[in-house]
């Protein structure tokens, strides 16, 4: 038995109908639209507003600061003076073999000989070359190794001797 095209039914081969997508899958629904467009001016808006909070606050912070604190600037002492040449002339002179600590100079970094002229500081007994002692003392009135004061009971003391 042979089979013609005409003896086969024509529902087995016929394609079946197409139908259409739904039209969710296609479209956003429109109401989507707007929510987007607020994340968006969010997402920019946000970090402007922060920043600008808290340049308000640094600068309400600067003017209480300024303003409403009683600010105590530190003060530089007053640069003390030296020695007069009369108060120089008051500090003890030896010469170098009689010196007991040290026989450099602190001043100019040279070796003290043994015949050249000293200059004690009371208090200390640090020595120094005379021309450098007097040029440190006239511009400072404290030694120049250990930075001890020279007080003015040392300058002042009369001929007796206390000890």
């Amino acid at each position: 038995m042979v089979l013609h095209y005409a003896d086969v039914p024509s529902t087995s081969l016929t394609p079946p109908p197409i139908t259409p997508p739904p039209t969710s899958l296609i479209q956003p629904p429109p109401a989507d639209e707007p929510n987007m467009l607020v994340s968006i001016f969010m997402a920019l808006f946000l970090p402007f507003a922060g920043m600008s909070a808290m340049l308000i606050i640094y600068i309400c912070l600067l003017w209480y600061r300024t303003n409403l604190m009683e600010v105590q600037f530190p003060v530089k002492p007053v640069a003390e003076k030296g020695l007069s040449a009369s108060e120089l002339e008051k500090l003890p002179k030896i010469t170098g073999k009689e010196l007991v600590l040290g026989g450099e100079c602190a001043v100019c970094l040279d070796e003290i000989g043994n015949e050249q002229p000293v200059r004690l500081v009371p208090g200390c007994n640090h020595g120094f070359h005379v021309e450098c002692a007097d040029a440190w003392l006239s511009k400072h009135s404290q030694c120049p190794v250990c930075r001890a004061q020279i007080d003015a009971r040392f300058l002042n003391a009369s001929d007796e001797n206390p000890c």
